[in-house]
């Protein structure tokens, strides 16, 4: 007999199921993310469940706290690169916009619907909110804007992509491009440079895209 753990020859691990709550969520929202459906779709009994977690709700926790780590940390991480000019800065963040495995749109609009329902997800989305546009606010002040011009860009900076997740808009990669240094003139004041922009095409062309920004 296979220990309760066992799918296919192979032990699940914590982010095996976390993984699995990760889709559930994404595809059904929080109310999907449910013990007996991840255990059946895993092949597992549920009791290879409590190997990792205490409960559902610790597990919703963890998810949290995994959306915080990845999604949230990819923009900090970004945000605080060095770099030699604003436009650089910015298209730095662009990154998490154009790879998912840097920052899941689809989660991240998940996470949103649930804190609608939740008071829990809800501190937990305006907290991450808070440290993405201070990471991004203190990214323009590194280059010489004034606290409240630095903190104004960030917001319209973040608060644009956001929205560009939660209206769902789709455009072909090569003219979502072409908006790229519009919006560089406009987050930033500057003009790009050939270079900026064609460093970034370079970037985008090594993977597979997610989503650049849109009007």
């Amino acid at each position: 007999m296979k220990d309760e753990n066992d799918k296919n020859g192979g032990r699940l691990s914590r982010e095996d199921w976390l993984n699995a709550a990760v889709r559930a969520i994404v595809s059904g929202g929080v109310d999907q993310v449910k013990v007996q459906v991840m255990a059946r779709n895993l092949g597992v009994s549920r009791s290879s469940f409590y190997w990792f977690f205490r409960s559902r709700q610790d597990l919703l926790d963890q998810l949290l706290a995994h959306w915080r780590a990845t999604n949230t940390a990819a923009i900090v991480e970004r945000a605080e690169r060095s770099a030699a000019t604003p436009c650089r800065s910015v298209l730095h963040v662009f990154e998490c916009w154009v790879r998912e495995e840097y920052f899941n749109p689809r989660l991240d609009i998940a996470v949103r619907d649930w804190a609608r329902k939740s008071d829990r997800a809800r501190q937990a989305v305006d907290e991450a909110d808070e440290e993405r546009v201070r990471a991004l606010t203190r990214m323009f002040e590194r280059h010489g804007y004034a606290a409240p011009e630095a903190f104004i860009r960030a917001r319209v900076l973040y608060y644009m992509q956001i929205g560009y997740y939660s209206l769902s808009v789709e455009e072909p990669v090569e003219t979502r491009m072409g908006y790229v240094a519009s919006y560089l003139r406009v987050f930033t004041g500057l003009e790009p440079t050939e270079k900026e922009i064609e460093d970034f095409r370079a970037f985008l062309q090594e993977g597979p895209a997610s989503t650049l920004p849109s009007s």
